[in-house]
């Protein structure tokens, strides 16, 4: 005869999927005040073991689904069967896939909770993370593009390309770095900055925000490139006394070629990483060279192996981007060390969704699954094409279907690669497709999920 015990140990009341070391009950109410709330009342397991055990397992809530009220403001998240039978009463409307965001169409009380946004301000990752007291609503990473270098400096090649033909231009003035506003920055930092503010805007409008917490980092270049720098010498560089950067490179190698190591000849300043694959001219990344050696180590003639110096160029975006961010935000910031120690102490992998959920003041309330969002690019650069036999196709305007957008051609899904003929076609696994053809679109905008 098996006593009440075992059986109430035997029965599974709740199980999530991804979580099936959890016997006990999970209460997937997200907002107790509100009309949509789910409350589950589930019996409890009254062994000690298990109790003992879930505290130490870190639990996962999937099938949220995010809402908003009437007007479009954001309200506490429900969940997948509330939000289903809503919209089989016509209660409510979809508004985007992903994430599952729906929309009620009749009024309802705009009761919320204090929802803490924890945002890691990365140069190719951000991670972000949404907490309450009870439980963790939202997390994930957004990838950044990292080709803006590259592109800028294609860009620079058509236009010089362009303008090597003698076409007439209307004449351009005041387009230069001098004549830039206070503040200006560079295309790429610039890029990264909107992203961030992009990103927490996108969050604003799934979540009702309360606090945004960002985590900052400020690094000192001179302090890691020579530790014992102090004082006066922070205004005298390596150049010091110097009367050019190419004196001070001969002098620093001793008049000796860095391949062939011989004093004698004429040498020649080479770039250790190339300009075209981004190095600068900073003296770390030049070294003295003899005029035959430098033209036969590009010739593929002689093989050198130089040691690379190191990059600062994620130090100093991290100091541009996490400033603005916090001003223009005007919300509370946090620093590396103390997510660190938090995240150790939690027994947390690193991850930039998980110093996010640190970051938001996490602690042991259940996790959701992580969502990742990548960055594409709005619009391809195509204006000119010369095609034979044909005149230049000028592109006069932004299409409407851009890259990555959704399509519906006889009743599927496809996922469009770009437009062409004008945008009077576009291509969809790479095939031609008239824009006619196409039922229903829905545009993704620059961050995909």
């Amino acid at each position: 005869m098996e006593t009440k015990k075992q059986k109430l140990s035997r029965r599974k009341t709740y199980t999530p999927k991804n979580a099936p070391q959890v016997l006990g009950s999970v209460v997937l109410s997200l907002n107790r005040e509100e009309t949509l709330s789910e409350q589950v009342s589930k019996t409890l397991n009254n062994n000690s073991e298990v109790d003992q055990q879930q505290h130490t397992v870190v639990q996962t809530i999937s099938g949220i689904v995010y809402v908003q009220n009437k007007k479009g403001e954001p309200l506490m998240p429900t969940t997948s069967p509330k939000a289903r039978k809503l919209l089989q009463k016509e209660l409510a409307k979809v508004v985007t896939r992903k994430p599952y965001t729906i929309r009620l169409l009749v009024p309802c009380r705009n009761e919320t909770q204090t929802v803490t946004l924890g945002i890691d301000s990365g140069t190719k990752n951000i991670g972000f993370s949404a907490v309450t007291k009870k439980r963790e609503l939202v997390c994930g990473e957004v990838k950044l593009r990292t080709n803006i270098s590259d592109k800028l400096t294609e860009r620079r090649m058509y236009r010089r390309n362009k303008r090597s033909k003698l076409w007439y231009r209307q004449a351009r003035f005041l387009n230069r770095t001098r004549t830039k506003k206070a503040g200006w920055l560079a295309p790429s930092i610039q890029h990264k900055l909107d992203t961030h503010l992009r990103l927490i805007k996108k969050i604003k409008g799934l979540l009702p925000i309360t606090n945004t917490v960002v985590e900052v980092a400020q690094f000192d270049t001179q302090k890691l490139q020579n530790i014992d720098i102090h004082g006066v010498e922070y205004q005298q560089g390596q150049m010091t006394g110097y009367n050019n950067l190419r004196a001070f490179i001969l002098t620093r190698d001793n008049y000796t070629c860095q391949i062939c190591k011989k004093k004698e000849g004429i040498f020649d300043i080479h770039h250790i990483i190339q300009r075209k694959d981004g190095g600068s001219n900073r003296s770390d990344n030049l070294v003295a060279v003899h005029i035959k050696c430098h033209k036969a180590f590009h010739n593929g003639k002689r093989n050198h192996v130089f040691v690379k110096p190191k990059s600062f160029k994620e130090t100093i975006l991290m100091n541009n981007v996490w400033s603005r961010v916090v001003d223009q935000l005007q919300c509370e910031h946090t620093y590396g060390y103390i997510t660190k120690e938090k995240r150790l102490l939690l027994g947390l992998d690193k991850t930039h969704y998980n110093d996010a959920f640190i970051i938001a003041n996490g602690t042991t309330q259940p996790r959701t699954n992580q969502i990742e969002f990548i960055q594409k690019r709005r619009n391809n650069r195509t204006l000119q094409i010369d095609r034979k036999g044909f005149a230049p196709s000028i592109k006069l305007q932004r299409y409407n279907i851009q890259p990555k957008d959704l399509v519906w051609i006889n009743n599927k899904v496809y996922e469009c690669n770009g437009s062409h003929c004008k945008g009077s076609r576009i291509m969809v696994n790479k095939k031609s497709v008239n824009i006619n053809l196409v039922q229903k679109h829905f545009a993704r905008g620059g961050l995909i999920c």
